[in-house]
């Protein structure tokens, strides 16, 4: 069942919308014992949104803002991406049979992000600038031509990512303690926070988690109390200097008793490697962001160790494979011998 037909009496659906799908949703929620005992907590599950069709959590958005742009008579979409959304916005356009418009910073784009937008029949354009610059510009083809904006800026894109929250309470039967996931626009905390509410008000929730979000220090916006002019980090899917939920973001972070804190690139990235060689977990490096948080909070004494946490993980590894190639050295080839293999292994 399609992620619209599964939750529809959740989500804006009328009889007018196309229940558009590309198998999108029903992602896995993956015990991670050896981490959690890392990290010093009790239960640690990751949501790993990196197995949605495009690779990343923006799909359950998208489709959403598709669909209704479909039902409303749009015939072309844009967005401004850091890369995850210009590839589920191409992709779902081209599923809906709409044209595709992306504008992306240059340079600042991971290029399996941009290869996806491309093969899905987008028209790109890279502009001088950061996402929050591109945004802007979005928002004004928005307002001067017949072009639907899929950014998170609509609504509907918040909407179909609540389906997030209401998959794991689905499977957990009942909300965790806490949810640890990266802030980069804000519309992924917002939309998680919103989706557990509407759970907890329908009664299939005893509680609410507290939203445990973390930006990287170099686009920290929310943390600092300032929009950024020139953010800067490796995490590229959260290099945002000025987000466009930010009040909603901060809305989910006191109304849950939550936060929203920042962590290093180092300690992304030490999360990151850690995902893939404690669990077998390989996703995007803005992706670990949450658990690189939620480690700083153990240490600090911040987080209850006897808890139970969710992560999310926002999109797959592949996403970016250059910057997990760039972490190993090449390997050297040598004579095809056993002596020479056992020499390398040190066995």
């Amino acid at each position: 069942m399609s992620l619209l037909a599964r939750y529809r009496d959740l989500l804006p659906i009328t009889d007018a919308t196309p229940l558009i799908s590309l198998a999108e949703g029903n992602t896995p929620l993956i015990a991670a014992p050896r981490l959690a005992r890392e990290l010093g907590v009790r239960e640690l599950l990751l949501k790993f949104e990196g197995m949605n069709p495009t690779g990343s959590f923006k799909d359950r958005g998208m489709v959403m803002a598709i669909a209704k742009a479909v039902e409303e008579g749009a015939r072309s979409v844009v967005c401004a991406s850091t890369g995850n959304t210009s590839a589920a916005a191409a992709a779902y356009a081209a599923r809906a049979g709409l044209e595709a418009v992306v504008i992306v910073p240059a340079g600042k784009i991971a290029l399996g992000k941009l290869a996806q937008a491309l093969m899905y029949g987008a028209k790109l354009v890279a502009i001088e600038g950061n996402f929050d610059a591109a945004l802007d510009i979005v928002r004004k083809m928005g307002d001067s031509y017949p072009i639907t904006v899929v950014n998170s800026v609509n609504q509907y894109r918040i909407e179909g990512q609540t389906t997030a929250a209401y998959e794991i309470v689905d499977v957990l039967g009942d909300a965790p303690d806490a949810l640890c996931l990266p802030v980069g626009n804000a519309g992924n905390i917002t939309a998680y926070w919103l989706g557990f509410q509407r759970y907890h008000q329908r009664g299939k929730t005893t509680h609410l988690p507290k939203m445990l979000g973390f930006q990287a220090e170099g686009a920290s916006p929310i943390v600092r109390g300032s929009a950024f002019d020139k953010p800067h980090t490796l995490a590229t899917a959260i290099n945002i200097g000025n987000p466009a939920s930010w009040q909603y973001a901060v809305s989910a972070r006191d109304e849950s008793t939550g936060c929203i804190d920042c962590v290093s690139d180092d300690e992304i990235v030490a999360a990151w490697r850690d995902l893939a060689r404690c669990e077998g977990v390989f996703c995007e490096p803005a992706s670990a962001a949450g658990v690189a948080g939620l480690r700083k909070l153990v240490q600090q004494g911040a987080a209850p160790p006897d808890a139970r946490y969710v992560a999310v993980l926002t999109g797959h590894g592949l996403k970016d494979p250059g910057l997990a190639v760039e972490q190993f050295s090449p390997p050297q080839p040598v004579p095809p011998s056993m002596t020479a293999i056992e020499r390398v292994l040190g066995w």
